[in-house]
């Protein structure tokens, strides 16, 4: 910023007029620094316009730069021509009536004081919260490593001198392009995380703009911006440690936005991240995702994003969108009721959806209210969830809001129908990706799950459970095999990128499996495959941990103990044994009782997952921990309790752990629940025990089970990060 405050001065010959007032004026005149009178702006207070009409014609001036350094100049002004200084320097030559020569003292006096005042100022602001989009001031020189979490002040002169002189020596020093709070990224990690979010999480919710920039994000909202960084950061091999870096500063970010009531649909597209891929956390009572979900669908009908056409009757001022501004928000809203639904299943809770004219089906329509295809077919299967949700578990007329055993079967039969038709429309199309089958087949397990409300005497029990062992494995076969070959741009597996939604089917068709081969039903179905299945499966949601001892990491072990515990191996080898002593045991019906019934009935299809806790809940705390002691150097293992006096040094398959997780300290952790704490097996996965507790405030049996009686280590930087940030064990 230039500050003019100096009188104007020239090159060439001054122009001498008649002096009225004597010689004494004149010199006066010229040791103030006006004896080139070359412009009405420079001219002495006092004087009257006949001075300028007294002026001779032809009068030479110099040009601006020349009368700034008070240097003489040969401009030519008619034709102009440029001054052989100005030429030879590259200057912009021109000549300006009203110029005047700037003072350096003053001008630099003034520039240090504002400079010192927009410190003090960047200073308050930092101090309150802001975050600085300006990064020349925040340059500083990195070492060892990309980024630097610990710098707390900007550079001084010195190292300002320094990086400079580095500069010029042909040294590269990474340039801090963001940062919040205390993690600081250069652009190359910024444009490395970025690829990877398109390259392996995008194809899950394709509705972001892979042709933008990561400035233009950060422009729309800084919050969109680090929740893309955060997404990415889950499996970034370059820092690994970054993630929990960012827990903090990100939840702090968004609880501040939020609290600030969002009002642009930037922040709803944010939400919709972070409630797919939710920021790590050891235990349920932790876990913000539904609360964010809520958040998300109150922040995009607040501003209007189910009316987008009328998006002025949500606003003070009138606003016109142009059709890729409304398409854009037309897709935003249809991800909101994708995301929402997904956490309403996921979770066993009512879905905050909202299903209208804006997100109806127009086959054969080109407006921005048309949707890609990949993201019509997943609202198409979300819907679908939703009407099993309402149907099946919204009955007014039942406490616990589950529908009647008779309205159950008719709709089981419709909606049946109805996955058929869905998945033949969804099939025979060419433009969508398999993970929308990898969704269509989780509502279709979704619709089975239905089967453990069901009363063993009635008709069609068996068929049911059949049906529900189908899903179960087609869903975790086809997950399997998608892992396996690979998809979207890099061909890579998908289990490592999956979305929380995906991870909670997978645990739910893995307790299937476990509750249906620990019981009765075991003799209807290939166990071997089922037993096969559900190993993998365990690898498979391990496979899915981010940090060690985070909630997929804890959900594995359990599962593991469970099946421990039921001694699912040893029954089904003493069924094996006396069949095969009986020549007829084939042709006697099958024994059916209530083992299979769920006491656990509010969370809709998830209240097999709620009441399988419980259970073992109530099993391990009537055995209490046991000798733990023995069990330090025994690792959890499904094999551990193939028969009912299984040894108690058992190793873990190694097919059954990360390399990276095999550690002393978890040894210890993870054998601290073991399968030989004499816990009996018939009640483990049925029975009628009742429930003796009842002071909790949050629903969170693994926080009980895991933590009240497991010391689990709690000294990885991961879980101190989560803790330091507001996200760890309670």
């Amino acid at each position: 910023m230039e500050v003019h405050h100096s009188i104007g001065g020239g090159g060439g010959s001054p122009h001498m007029r008649p002096d009225t007032a004597g010689s004494s004026n004149y010199n006066k005149r010229k040791r103030t620094g006006n004896e080139f009178g070359s412009s009405p702006g420079s001219a002495p207070d006092g004087e009257d316009d006949n001075d300028q009409n007294r002026r001779q014609p032809g009068v030479k001036r110099a040009c601006n730069e020349c009368r700034q350094q008070k240097l003489r100049c040969d401009v030519v002004q008619d034709p102009f021509t440029t001054c052989s200084r100005c030429t030879r320097l590259k200057l912009e030559c021109k000549i300006e009536s009203n110029f005047k020569r700037v003072g350096k003292r003053s001008k630099h006096a003034e520039m240090e004081k504002q400079i010192e005042r927009l410190r003090r100022n960047l200073r308050k602001a930092q101090v309150q919260g802001y975050l600085v989009d300006d990064e020349e001031e925040t340059e500083s020189p990195i070492t060892n490593g990309a980024y630097s979490r610990n710098s707390q002040s900007f550079m001084n002169s010195e190292e300002a001198v320094s990086s400079l002189l580095h500069l010029k020596q042909g040294g590269y020093i990474p340039r801090i392009m963001r940062e919040i709070e205390t993690v600081r990224l250069i652009e190359d990690d910024i444009n490395n995380l970025f690829s990877q979010f398109w390259a392996f999480y995008h194809q899950y919710l394709p509705f972001l703009d892979p042709n933008q920039t990561p400035d233009t994000y950060h422009q729309q909202h800084p919050l969109l911006f680090w929740s893309i960084i955060a997404v990415a950061a889950r499996r970034y091999t370059t820092d690994p440690s970054l993630l929990t870096a960012l827990t903090g500063p990100l939840s702090r970010l968004l609880w501040n936005t939020v609290g600030e009531v969002p009002n642009n649909h930037f922040v709803v597209k944010a939400l919709c991240l972070l409630c797919t891929w939710p920021l790590p956390t050891s235990t349920t009572t932790t876990d913000p995702t539904h609360i964010l979900g809520g958040v998300m669908m109150k922040a995009a009908t607040g501003i209007g994003l189910h009316r987008p056409k009328h998006t002025q009757d949500f606003s003070r001022v009138s606003v016109q969108l142009s059709k890729e501004q409304l398409h854009d928000r037309v897709t935003t809203w249809a991800v909101c009721n994708i995301v929402a639904q997904s956490l309403g299943t996921g979770y066993g809770q009512p879905a905050s959806t909202l299903y209208d004219w804006t997100l109806a089906v127009r086959p054969g329509y080109e407006d921005p209210f048309t949707l890609s295809p990949e993201l019509e077919t997943r609202l198409q299967v979300e819907r679908f969830c939703d009407k099993i949700s309402k149907e099946m578990y919204s009955n007014a007329s039942d406490p616990r809001g589950v529908a009647g055993d008779e309205l159950r079967r008719t709709l089981t039969r419709v909606f049946r129908r109805d996955y058929n038709e869905l998945q033949a429309s969804i099939l025979s199309r060419q433009d969508v990706s398999p993970i929308v089958n990898l969704h269509l087949k989780a509502a279709g397990l979704h619709l089975r799950l239905s089967a453990f409300f069901d009363e063993p005497k009635e008709v069609g029990y068996m068929d049911d459970l059949l049906g529900l062992w189908r899903a179960a494995t087609v869903f975790l076969d086809f997950v399997f095999e998608l892992d396996a070959n690979g998809t979207g741009m890099t061909g890579t597996g998908i289990l490592k990128y999956a979305t929380g939604y995906i991870l909670q089917m997978i645990v739910a068709a893995c307790f299937t499996l476990l509750k249906l081969l620990s019981s009765f039903f075991s003799k209807e179905v290939d166990f071997g495959k089922g037993r096969s299945l559900f190993h993998r499966t365990i690898q498979g949601i391990r496979s899915m941990s981010i940090i060690t001892n985070d909630l997929p990491w804890r959900l594995a072990e359990l599962m593991v103990q469970m099946w421990n515990g039921a001694r699912v191996e040893a029954r089904n080898h003493r069924n094996s044994v006396q069949g095969m002593g009986n020549g007829d045991a084939d042709d006697k019906p099958l024994k059916i009782d209530d083992s299979l019934q769920l006491k656990v009935r509010c969370r809709m299809s998830m209240s097999l997952m709620f009441d399988s806790i419980w259970r073992w809940r109530e099993e391990f705390q009537a055995q209490g921990r046991g000798n733990i002691d023995a069990k330090i150097n025994n690792p959890t293992n499904p094999d551990s309790a193939s028969d009912c006096q299984a040894s108690s040094t058992t190793r873990l398959d190694s097919t059954l752990m990360q390399p990276q997780q095999i550690d002393s300290q978890l040894l210890v952790a993870a054998g601290a629940v073991s399968s030989n704490h004499g816990l009996p097996g018939n009640n483990m996965m049925g029975g009628t025990s009742g429930y003796n507790e009842s002071n909790y405030e949050v629903f969170d049996p693994l926080n009980w089970m895991l933590d009240g009686l497991v010391d689990f280590p709690y000294s990885y930087q991961a879980i101190q990060g989560l803790e330091a940030s507001g996200n760890g064990m309670n």
